[in-house]
């Protein structure tokens, strides 16, 4: 674990100065990034421009960009409350609490979803702005925007990049964020894929759509175009994919299922979800096992888990294992044997 040093002092001595130059900083950041806006040419976001406008956008086909793994905004809403609307991922603030307590979840083997451990709670994409809120920027608090924390600016450059090409929200720009902890064949994820293909497709006059999918967001497209090949053919003219795990992500699955993930580093770690909440959580996430290397690919060099372990022989002294991809699922059984019950015994705890 990385210890930030806090002990050292500005220059004048005097208290607060730091702090004080830091704020400034982020300041001049916002107020530089807010000018650089203000000085874009205009650009329609919703609807069509003059008739130059009208035509450009005529010619252009529709975008769909698909987010990657824990690249969705994820809301908790209550069944008993209509009015309950809490974004649990991704945030900032209280992130630790509100994630324990409402996105950690239980792999349902019958019906193949991941389910909230209260029963109360379901989690959903929000949908907004044609779904471009859900990929944009991941956590939209006025505390983000202040400090311009760009770690959670997931498809915003490039969102902002084909604004200024002449795109057109809910014309020829639409957004697909998904439950990143579900499978990407589960038949939710698919439908709304679908549907999502099918409104492109009509607000654009008829257009066949460019998917940019970016990591596992490959996965469910490419799940998508297997399950549901005659829909994908009709809608998609293009497939564009970043960083795709087709292969698997050896080393992705070697920290998910070993310690956890972690998306936020540095100082603003503190304030995010920690890597052994996210640990409890994507062990019952199907979409994680979904990514475990391809046993019969044939690589140029083979993927190494290199994991440390107490030597009970050498009285508990830890050395460096080295495991083949593909040979190292007994690890994670032996790891993750008794995981189950302390999730639910720390959740009862919670409650």
């Amino acid at each position: 674990m990385a210890h930030g040093r806090c002990t050292g002092s500005a220059s004048t001595g005097r208290p607060g100065t730091m702090l004080g130059a830091v704020l400034r900083m982020r300041l001049r950041v916002l107020r530089r990034h807010l000018r650089l806006r203000g000085r874009r040419r205009p650009r329609p976001r919703r609807g069509g421009g003059g008739a130059a406008g009208s035509g450009e956008e005529r010619a252009r086909e529709p975008v769909l960009l698909v987010s990657g793994m824990g690249g969705s905004v994820l809301h908790a809403r209550r069944r008993s409350d209509p009015k309950f609307d809490l974004r649990v991922w991704v945030r900032i603030l209280l992130a630790d609490l509100e994630f324990k307590k409402y996105l950690w979840s239980l792999y349902n083997a019958q019906t193949g979803y991941v389910e909230s451990l209260d029963d109360d709670v379901e989690i959903a994409v929000p949908d907004d702005d044609h779904g471009l809120f859900a990929i944009d920027v991941l956590d939209p608090s006025w505390f983000v925007e202040l400090l311009h924390l760009t770690m959670v600016y997931h498809f915003h450059d490039m969102i902002d990049m084909l604004l200024d090409c002449g795109y057109v929200k809910g014309t020829t720009l639409f957004g697909y964020g998904y439950d990143f902890r579900q499978s990407n064949r589960i038949d939710k994820a698919m439908a709304g894929l679908r549907a999502k293909l099918e409104t492109a497709y009509k607000a654009s006059g008829g257009k066949k759509v460019n998917i940019i999918s970016h990591s596992m967001g490959g996965l469910l497209v490419r799940c998508f175009m297997s399950m549901n090949h005659d829909i994908f053919s009709k809608y998609v003219n293009k497939w564009i994919c970043i960083a795709c795990p087709f292969q698997g992500a050896p080393g992705c699955i070697n920290d998910s299922l070993l310690t956890g993930l972690q998306f936020v580093y540095g100082f603003e770690s503190f304030f995010f979800v920690s890597r052994w909440a996210m640990h409890q959580l994507l062990v019952e996430c199907p979409s994680i096992y979904e990514m475990l290397p391809n046993p019969n690919f044939e690589w140029k060099e083979k993927p190494i888990v290199q994991v440390w372990r107490k030597n009970p022989e050498k009285d508990g002294i830890a050395e460096l294992v080295l495991y083949e991809a593909t040979d190292c699922v007994s690890l994670f059984e032996e790891a993750l044997q008794n995981n189950e019950v302390f999730i639910l015994n720390f959740y009862m705890s919670l409650i």
